[in-house]
């Protein structure tokens, strides 16, 4: 991997659960054994914004949306054991309650309440806004926009006493307007794009990996190894093939606007 380069892990549930959006136990401690064992450094989001580009080594940040009770009683103790920084994007509207939003799961997956994100940012955990109500941002206007960002950061702000930077829009749904809002309140914001942080990289439109593509731990291991490039190119094409054949269907229907 190149220098200054970084890649965002973006996890959602850990759990034996059918879907692209749970990582079975079993695998997510597989993937943070062999990411230690590479020795690749893990910083957290605040220090991603000095970290990418110039002579940095290569690093991981570990993210993971919507806050399922799964990450306290799963995740978190694996990444704990290593000394690992994740942060957890929170709907604060959300928070203590189920999944509600488009295409959730059945049944829908509980949501840590604020009594345990106290106890996991007083262990080092950090938190971020995934807006209020887990809403569509591009579908908004302006006025709900702003306190679909601004009301989730003041809301985890005053919970935790400290300060919230960083942001994930659901579903990775951004576009100019949206993204140009994001900026104001934000210092950084990860979407749903499949790619690698560099030094050219948006701040408010970082790539994040998808970790459902590396459930082979040895296609894992040759990632963190600079041996999987071409595994890698080819995940990223599948995917933008699919995403057009979707705006393509979108279309046809009406719906693609």
């Amino acid at each position: 991997m190149a220098p200054g380069t970084i890649d965002i892990l973006m996890y959602h549930a850990i759990a034996d659960a059918p879907g692209p959006t749970s990582i079975a136990p079993d695998v997510f401690a597989a993937q943070m054994e062999a990411l230690a064992e590479a020795q690749v450094p893990v910083i957290n989001m605040d220090d991603l914004p000095n970290h990418r580009g110039g002579p940095s080594p290569h690093a991981v940040a570990i993210t993971f949306d919507d806050g399922f009770c799964d990450f306290a009683e799963t995740a978190w103790p694996v990444m704990k054991e290593y000394g690992f920084q994740p942060i957890v994007y929170l709907p604060t509207a959300l928070v203590g309650r189920r999944e509600d939003w488009r295409d959730c799961n059945d049944p829908p997956r509980p949501l840590m309440d604020w009594g345990t994100i106290g106890e996991l940012a007083a262990e080092g955990v950090l938190f971020g806004s995934h807006s209020v109500s887990h809403a569509d941002l591009t579908l908004l206007d302006d006025d709900a926009l702003e306190a679909e960002l601004t009301r989730s950061r003041a809301e985890i702000e005053e919970r935790l006493a400290r300060p919230v930077p960083h942001f994930a829009p659901p579903y990775g749904a951004t576009n100019p307007a949206v993204r140009a809002q994001i900026a104001r309140y934000y210092k950084t914001s990860v979407g749903t794009r499949l790619g690698i942080v560099s030094a050219g990289s948006d701040l408010h439109d970082l790539p994040r990996l998808e970790m459902f593509y590396f459930t082979d731990i040895a296609r894992w291991r040759a990632h963190l190894a600079g041996r999987g490039a071409a595994y890698f190119a080819g995940r990223r094409m599948l995917r933008t093939i699919r995403q057009g054949a979707t705006r393509g269907l979108g279309r046809i229907s009406g719906g693609g606007k």
